[in-house]
């Protein structure tokens, strides 16, 4: 019997039925695609996102901006690595799921038990299904993920409390080559007024552009998998891409209370020979 981690938000978050799901999700890549504009920045295949994760009308066609960056890495990536932050379950360091596949409407994807084994032994890498059970931070993104590749397995990990540096150790042990992506599913700002969400969420994206990994909850809820990316990125050298930055203001909310969402992709820098 293998253990499936059904979809909890499937219907709230984004459609619950997979036509529409399907139709939702290609319309927004579709949109999303990088135009000739953009070509530097897409010159090289990111090797990280940081994607938000609220409902889609809201902030699905942010989080396209970074999905359709792989268009070219679609038949490349085989294993995604995909750090969330806990919203319900609070859990002391990276929680694994405990299951063989997580469903959406558009089907299972297989949880890729040799990364799951490789980071089994690390102190800060725990199972717990309950953390993972309602847990949309991660879920939202897998439609994406289903859509923008061809075949690949997951790694999905719930981050509770952690510092940068246990969060870096664990994506070293998964940093692979070309086959492994590494996404971090994080919104900025919550519920504040929208001008003042802007200046903030702004500040948010110049410290993260800069790899400053010193980002705290109020300026994204997924401060620790974005710090522990950002010291990832240092030691990899990584540069960072701003592709979109708006929040619920912009969308679908009232600009009295907003939350902030930006999609950035991280890529080897540029080598010039000297």
């Amino acid at each position: 019997m293998h253990q499936v981690r059904p979809p909890a938000v499937a219907g709230a978050f984004y459609p619950g039925r997979s036509q529409t799901l399907l139709h939702d999700v290609l319309a927004m890549l579709a949109a999303a695609k990088p135009g000739a504009a953009s070509a530097d920045a897409a010159a090289s295949a990111p090797k990280a996102l940081i994607v938000p994760h609220a409902g889609y009308i809201y902030s699905g066609a942010t989080a396209a901006q970074a999905y359709a960056q792989l268009s070219s890495m679609r038949q490349k990536i085989r294993r995604v690595v995909l750090l969330g932050p806990v919203h319900r379950v609070p859990v002391r360091g990276l929680a694994l799921p405990g299951a063989d596949f997580f469903a959406t409407p558009l089907g299972e994807i297989e949880i890729d038990q040799d990364a799951v084994a490789a980071i089994r032994p690390l102190s800060q890498v725990v199972v717990s299904p309950a953390a993972h059970a309602q847990e949309h931070s991660l879920e939202v993104q897998l439609p994406f993920l289903q859509l923008a590749l061809d075949d690949f397995k997951l790694l999905p990990l719930a981050v509770g409390d952690a510092t940068p540096a246990e969060v870096a150790q664990v994506l070293e042990a998964l940093w692979g080559g070309d086959e492994t992506l590494i996404v971090i599913s994080s919104d900025l700002s919550h519920f504040l007024p929208y001008a003042t969400a802007q200046a903030i969420d702004s500040a948010t994206v110049q410290a993260v552009l800069q790899l400053v990994p010193t980002l705290n909850h109020q300026q994204a809820c997924g401060a620790t998998p974005v710090n522990g990316l950002l010291l990832a990125a240092r030691h990899h050298h990584l540069q960072s891409h701003l592709l979109g930055l708006c929040n619920s203001g912009d969308t679908a909310g009232d600009r009295r209370r907003v939350v902030g969402y930006a999609a950035l992709a991280f890529a080897v820098g540029e080598t010039h020979a000297h």
